[in-house]
């Protein structure tokens, strides 16, 4: 389960708008045989040597294969050789395939946050955050935002912002490096995104993320 020190997970998909994949037909895991939308699945195509690989955009040619956003999910489908299953051949999926899809998430998380940054709707630092939230407090509805907190920064100023507006999800999944390498810095330890589409956008990755690195 996701707990407080690293993503809200919940709080994301019950806030956020998933137009992005509004309309989009849902696919069936391969492993459970739920069928769940798009933002919740990761797809993995096989390569022309049979190599499993992880499609996190959505745009590599050929027939998808989809598993249910979560760690234990793409473990056990490599266990149990359900790729090889699915695809009516062998296949590899490596030893690591968890790990590649995590770190390919993670890497669309910050590209998105970088976008972000770049059209003009995510801030960094405390001073900052807080103004924008602080005159928000009423109308914080009429634009959906994101809190991100570095995972080995200070829990206390991650506290006091969180308290201005509890209802803003708050992720603590990248250091301070991390967040402070999109903004040209060397450290950053708070970092709001939002509100548009963007922000609506990065949550449908930070929510399957979750499902990788939440303990």
């Amino acid at each position: 389960m996701p707990t407080d020190a690293t993503v809200e997970t919940d709080s994301i998909a019950s806030a956020r708008n998933v137009h992005a994949t509004e309309g989009a037909p849902p696919r069936r895991c391969i492993v459970t045989g739920e069928t769940l939308p798009k933002s919740r699945m990761v797809r993995f195509v096989i390569a022309p040597d049979g190599v499993v690989t992880p499609d996190v955009k959505g745009n590599l040619p050929g027939r998808g294969l989809w598993l249910t956003a979560r760690r234990d999910i793409v473990d056990k489908a490599c266990a149990k050789e359900l790729f090889s299953r699915a695809a009516r051949r062998r296949v590899t999926p490596g030893d690591d395939l968890s790990d590649r899809v995590e770190a390919l998430l993670a890497h669309r998380c910050l590209d998105l946050l970088g976008i972000s940054r770049r059209a003009g709707v995510a801030v960094a630092g405390y001073d900052k955050v807080r103004a924008v939230l602080a005159p928000r407090v009423k109308e914080w509805k009429k634009g959906f935002r994101i809190l991100f907190a570095a995972s080995d920064g200070s829990k206390s100023g991650c506290e006091r912002l969180h308290a201005i507006m509890p209802q803003v999800p708050h992720v603590k999944f990248f250091t301070g490096a991390e967040l402070g390498a999109i903004f040209g810095r060397d450290w950053v330890v708070h970092v709001l995104a939002g509100p548009g589409a963007l922000a609506e956008n990065l949550a449908v990755e930070i929510s399957r993320l979750g499902g990788f690195r939440a303990p």
